[in-house]
């Protein structure tokens, strides 16, 4: 029954419009308030966790609600009350600086899971300086993609470092999927990648294990249904593709972490 809702909360996550998750947090938080929780039914974080499969007590966390807590799981963010009765998800926003709070701790949720990938299974193209790094969930087929990628060595030239991740929109067995492993398994993956966004042809023997699945299940975890999806050193989530000189002023100005929505996306 746990897993079940907690299946459900992330199917929400994805599917709901911003309006509906708003009620969703809006009705729940006005239950609770309604009753107060005692401080004898009151759970520790160890005994919220042992309810749900796979979470610890460190992913149970204080939120900005009293009687509420925080679970992570992976970049995904739901809520708990303190009695361990009511799970909830959505946002939460502070009426008084217009924040969304949530958005904030899934940004940082999703920064600590790019840096637990690690540089070692991403493919970098990086200026000898540089002063800010974004990471890209790339298909190698995507239109949008290829631009992104033809303009490289300008991002690089405004100092932003790009690391790729792959995340082949058709899944596993289509040629996208074939393309980034043989990108991956390439002697000179950097050059691999280029010609295959040219739509050239790749030569290259099997390798064996790859991350592609692996990156490809983190795009999925963040809820990426298009390609680029860019990602801030802060977690942010930027929806397509920028051109150079807008991706920096992005990164330069962004002051709250959000998602953006660009038309340039595949």
């Amino acid at each position: 029954m746990i897993q079940n809702a907690l299946d459900g909360l992330w199917e929400c996550e994805v599917s709901l419009t911003n309006g509906l998750r708003w009620m969703m947090v809006t009705a729940t938080i006005i239950v609770l308030s309604n009753g107060a929780i005692a401080a004898d039914v009151m759970k520790s974080r160890a005994d919220i966790a042992a309810m749900f499969p796979g979470v610890s007590a460190d992913n149970i966390l204080p939120s900005p609600i009293a009687g509420i807590f925080e679970m992570r799981m992976g970049s995904k963010i739901a809520y708990v009350s303190a009695d361990g009765r009511y799970l909830f998800q959505g946002s939460i926003f502070d009426l008084d600086t217009d924040e969304n709070l949530t958005e904030v701790r899934r940004g940082t949720a999703r920064a600590d899971a790019i840096n637990d990938l690690g540089e070692d299974k991403m493919i970098i193209f990086s200026p000898a300086q540089y002063l800010h790094t974004v990471t890209v969930f790339t298909d190698v087929e995507c239109g949008y993609c290829r631009k992104l990628h033809r303009q490289v060595d300008e991002y690089n030239n405004l100092g932003i470092r790009i690391r790729y991740i792959f995340f082949p929109r058709g899944g596993p067995g289509t040629k996208g999927w074939k393309t980034a492993e043989q990108v991956w398994c390439s002697p000179d993956q950097k050059a691999a990648m280029t010609l295959a966004k040219k739509g050239l042809p790749l030569t290259v023997a099997d390798c064996g294990e790859t991350p592609v699945a692996e990156e490809y299940a983190l795009g999925r975890e963040f809820a990426i249904r298009g390609t680029p999806a860019i990602v801030t050193e802060q977690g942010d989530l930027i929806g397509g593709y920028l051109p150079p000189d807008e991706l920096l002023e992005y990164i330069m100005n962004a002051a709250n972490p959000s998602d953006i929505n660009s038309p340039g996306m595949n």
